[in-house]
């Protein structure tokens, strides 16, 4: 894994950072699910790949909010000390559990003075189709 980012004299416009694989597995987006209080009141669609199927997705899904924690999380990855300031998301298609993919990012806008940075952030699965992508905001303390 690459270096983490400390601060604003650290960031380089068109950086991409380096990418890396969540856990999007049937037992991690069950769990997620549960725990936010969608375990049974959803019909299984984030735990269940027939009752998914059932309602016409192609299996079971990884939630929306749990794939911005992914976003969330490249964000950190890169740098621990980044305060995130928002994270804005377009879902285009369904990520499905226990389908890999890869969280993606680069680096779009710096502004120095100001100690912000813009990020362009992408979920791809294993076929590279892009299902969710964003742009996150975040703040980096001074040199």
């Amino acid at each position: 894994m690459s270096a983490t980012v400390d601060n604003i004299s650290q960031v380089e416009f068109g950086t991409e950072l380096e990418p890396f694989e969540p856990d999007t597995s049937l037992s991690a987006t069950s769990a997620f699910a549960e725990a936010v209080g969608w375990g049974t009141g959803r019909g299984g669609r984030f735990s269940d790949h027939e009752a998914a199927r059932k309602e016409g997705f192609p299996g079971a899904l990884v939630p929306g909010i749990m794939n911005m924690g992914f976003l969330t999380s490249m964000i950190h990855r890169w740098s621990p000390v980044a305060e995130v300031i928002y994270v804005d998301t377009v879902f285009r298609a369904p990520v499905v559990a226990d389908e890999p993919c890869t969280i993606s990012a680069v680096i779009t806008d710096v502004d120095e003075d100001e100690g912000i940075v813009e990020l362009d952030l992408t979920v791809k699965n294993a076929k590279d189709e892009t299902r969710v992508f964003g742009t996150a905001r975040v703040r980096l303390p001074a040199a």
